[in-house]
Order: structure tokens, then sequence, then C-alpha cells
């Protein structure tokens, strides 16, 4: 395998490789970097270290750039970083660790190369390349990196069980990088990830999120998800998703199994998107399908109300996974909760009150349902799924039409609670209420323009029908 470097790469590694012979550091280009540019993935970051202080490497570093970059010292962990352009650089000192069996936090002490490579996770993160002036640029692999890089395989450098023992976290991070990179998981390590399972447990929330989002941003993510559920790690981090998976047959009936299903409609959404939001909004889709499953002998299985329980759920998800609340959260809500609408609309005897409604409760979020419910057409009989997609053109064409005419994207009722009160002498009560809503369904129904001159003439008739008294007449 070779490494090509852009003349900034070459002259940000002469530059350590001579503030380390400057110190009389042994110094090496280690973990992500290393394996990227011997994969031939675009770089940004450059991992370092050094037989000595990472810190005083940083500083020595800075001192040679021109101009010369801010130093961040993180002196809990021995490491310091610094930008120079656009590449963000890491320092650290070669460490032996050692560890609690009740936290995943490393008893740390100075050591050797070897010892920091031993350290490492996985192979493909264990190799180094030397910046040293006697073999600058030989790749050190002691535990055969380069050759599990070719055969895209992820094994552990020291016994698999030790590895996820002590350091939890690296079960997630294998099953991401397979993920992330499409490698697969060595089956004696990946054995050792279902019997370690049960460890995960001593990892913060916070961690555990962040892999899975990396997870769910991987150009497949159904590979990294299947990867948890067959380990058992999805039922120990995202239980609500595990329990998606299985089918109940009755009387010789059965339905589609959600989990996989749930997995095919984010692989054909992330085909068309990289909006972690979007892709959460596909996972979450039929979340509810299991308390909603029901058998109708007449029927069959149906699962009515999926969707608005689903909405009820996602803030509770959010909270426990620690993931954003409020306008994201929000939006993967009212994408679970609209996620069924469109479908009703592939008909064509469907009104434009219909529409008006859909784009009134979407506003600037109708394209992306849009994008999650084709994406939800998960049927493997391929003129089936032709004629959905068709539908779908349709629905995006009537969705223009009746825009460009009504304008109700993101749509603001015309007249106001305020101009409501003003004209009847009103203070805020239930009549104010029922008269905003009155006018927002003779809108959306079609009974009156989308202006302000004729919700003007609808609010006065409508207060009069109530009994009201209009005290200013426009």
């Amino acid at each position: 395998m070779q490494i090509e470097l852009s003349p900034a790469e070459q002259h940000i590694l002469h530059t350590i490789a001579g503030a380390a012979s400057g110190l009389q550091y042994p110094c090496y280009l280690v973990g992500g970097y290393v394996r990227d540019k011997l994969l031939g993935r675009p770089v940004k970051d450059i991992d370092v270290v050094c037989v000595g202080s990472g810190i005083a490497l940083a500083e020595a570093v800075a001192d040679r750039f021109n101009p010369k970059p801010t130093v961040s010292v993180f002196k809990t962990f021995g490491t310091a970083m610094l930008r120079y352009g656009d590449w963000e650089i890491e320092f650290v000192g070669a460490r032996k660790e050692s560890y609690d069996r009740n936290s995943r936090k490393p008893v740390v002490e100075d050591g050797t190369l070897e010892d920091d490579q031993q350290r490492r996770d996985f192979t493909v993160n264990a190799m180094a390349i030397s910046l040293n002036r006697d073999d600058y640029g030989q790749l050190l692999d002691p535990f055969g990196g380069s050759k599990h890089l070719e055969q895209r395989i992820l094994k552990t450098p020291l016994d698999p069980d030790i590895t996820f023992s002590d350091d939890p976290l690296r079960m997630m991070r294998a099953i991401r990088f397979a993920s992330q990179l499409k490698f697969h998981i060595e089956p004696g390590t990946l054995a050792a990830i279902a019997r370690n399972r049960d460890r995960i447990a001593i990892v913060s929330q916070e961690r555990i999120t962040d892999e899975l989002n990396k997870i769910i941003l991987s150009p497949k993510p159904s590979i990294g998800f299947k990867l948890l559920f067959d380990t058992g790690l999805l039922e120990r981090v995202f239980p609500e998703m595990a329990d998606l998976h299985g089918i109940d047959i009755v009387n010789g009936h059965g339905h589609k199994d959600n989990f996989y299903h749930t997995l095919q409609v984010l692989d054909n959404l992330s085909t068309a998107t990289d909006d972690l939001w979007l892709r959460w909004s596909a996972i979450l889709h039929d979340i509810a399908k299991p308390h909603t499953k029901h058998f109708a002998p007449k029927v069959g299985w149906t699962f009515h109300g999926h969707d608005a329980i689903g909405a009820k759920m996602v803030p509770q998800i959010f909270r426990k996974l620690k993931l954003p609340l409020h306008d994201r959260m929000k939006f993967v809500q009212q994408m679970v909760l609209l996620h069924l609408r469109p479908i009703s609309l592939t008909k064509e005897t469907v009104t434009d009150s219909a529409i008006r409604r859909l784009l009134f409760e979407a506003g600037d979020d109708i394209d992306n349902l849009m994008k999650l419910c084709e994406a939800d057409i998960t049927s493997k009989n391929k003129e089936k799924v032709k004629l959905y997609l068709k539908n779908f053109e349709l629905v995006r064409q009537k969705l223009k039409e009746v825009e460009e005419k009504d304008k109700m994207r993101n749509w603001q009722p015309p007249i106001g609670g305020d101009e409501i009160m003003q004209a009847f002498g009103l203070a805020p009560g239930q009549a104010v209420g029922e008269l905003k809503n009155a006018i927002r369904e003779a809108i959306l129904d079609g009974q009156i323009k989308n202006d302000r001159e004729s919700a003007w003439a609808f609010m006065l008739e409508k207060g009069l029908e109530m009994g009201l008294t209009p005290h200013v007449v426009k």
C-alpha cells in the first residue's frame, strides 16, 4: 500500500519530525490517519505519538509554524492539539494502560511505542509510520494491520475479551467501523462482542449515542444495525428498535418483520440524504408497531394509530438516548406523525383540501416527508414499487399545484387573535379560539380564499352566528 502526501502534508510532517528531533523524542504517525491514508480516504486529522511529552512536542511544533498556531492543552489526558490551515494535529506521549473492572477510564503510565500500539482497539488502528531520521516513512505494523486492511477485516491486537471488557465502547466502535468502511469483523472478535455485551452498561449514554449517530450516518447503516442486533448490543442500547424484530403468525397469516423493514427504509433514505435527523425519522417511523399490533380475522394484521403513538414515543426516546430536544426532536416527531399521510393522497380523487392540510401541517418539511414516504416503499415486487413511485410523483405534482395557487406552506392566518378581540371587543378566551379555528378550517376546506378580505368577512359572519356584536367593521 502506498501513501500519497500533498505538499501541505509533507511540510507539516517534516516540521513535526524536525521538532521531535530537536527534543530527541522518537515520533510516529498513528491511528486513524495511518489507516485512512493507506485506504486512500480523505483525511484532515493527524495523530502523532512520541516517546516523551506530547504537550512539549506540540509547543515545539507550533513554534516552527508561521503564523504560530494556538496550542490547546488537555493536561488530564496528557494530550495537546493545534490547528494549522485545514489540518487538526493531535499529540500524545506513548503510554500503556491498565483498567479497573468498574470503569472504562484507564490508569495511564508512560510507555514505549510498542506499549502504545498494544493498547489500541483494532489492528488497523495500531499501525505507525516513523518520523525519525533513521527510518523516516517506515511502516511499523506488529499486528498485521496492513494485511487486515487489504482483507477488510477488523480484529483486536490482543485478546478481544480483554480489549472489550477493559473499554466496552470499543464494541460500538467495531460495529461503527464495519458500517462506515464496509469491513467484516473477524469471527473471534465478533463472538467476543456478544460475550461482553453486558459490559456496555458502564459506558455513558452520550458516548453510546455518538457511536449510534455515526452508524446512522454511514453509507449503508443496516450493516451496523444488523451487527448490533446479532451481537445483542441493540437490545441493551436501543431496546425499542430491537422490539421491532420478529414475525407473529395467526391462522397462517404473518406480518412483515418490522425491524428489517425499518433497515430497508433507512438504507433507501440514505441514498437520498445525509440528514441525520431525517434518517432518525426512518428509524422511528414504525417504532410503535409492536404496541399497536392486532390481528383481526377478516382483515389480518393491523397497526392502527402507530403513527400517532410513535410520535408520542419520540420525546421519550430522545431523552433516554440524550439526543437534542426542541427543534430536531420536533422535526422527527412531525415526520413520524405524518409519514402515512401522503399515501392517502395517491388517489386521483383526492381533494385540494387534503393537499392544503398536508402543506399546512408539514410546512417547509414537506419535501423531507416525501423522501421518507418514498423510502418507505420496500416491496420486493418491482412493478408495485414502480407504481407506488409513479403515484408519489402525482402527489408531488398536486402539492406543487396547490402550493402555487393557495400558498399554504408555513401558512399564517390572515387575521390574528388580537384583531379578533378588537373586532368584537373580546377578552382572551374560548370565543377567540373558536373564531381562529373557524377561519383556519374555512381556508383549508376551500370555503373562502386565503386572503385578509375574505377571512374578515367570514369572521364577521361567524361572529354574528355566535351571538357576538362587531365593534369594528373593515
